[in-house]
């Protein structure tokens, strides 16, 4: 895995828990961290989605290798 992999798996993890939290809690991570619907905050869960595209888009490849 090369740099990019990491980070976006980084990414899903982060967006996955926040998620889990959001389900089970109602706590939004991100919010509570960069404001709720603030410009980063969104830039966070832009980046977390993203980053899914990439792994879904990446995942056969890495399935073959």
């Amino acid at each position: 895995m090369n740099g990019l992999d990491w980070l976006t798996f980084i990414l899903v993890m982060i967006g996955a828990l926040n998620w889990g939290l959001v389900g089970f809690f109602g706590f939004d991570l991100v919010a509570t961290i960069f404001g709720d619907m603030s410009t980063l905050s969104r830039v966070v869960y832009a980046l977390v989605g993203l980053s899914a595209l990439y792994m879904l888009w990446k995942m056969p490849k890495m399935k073959k290798a």
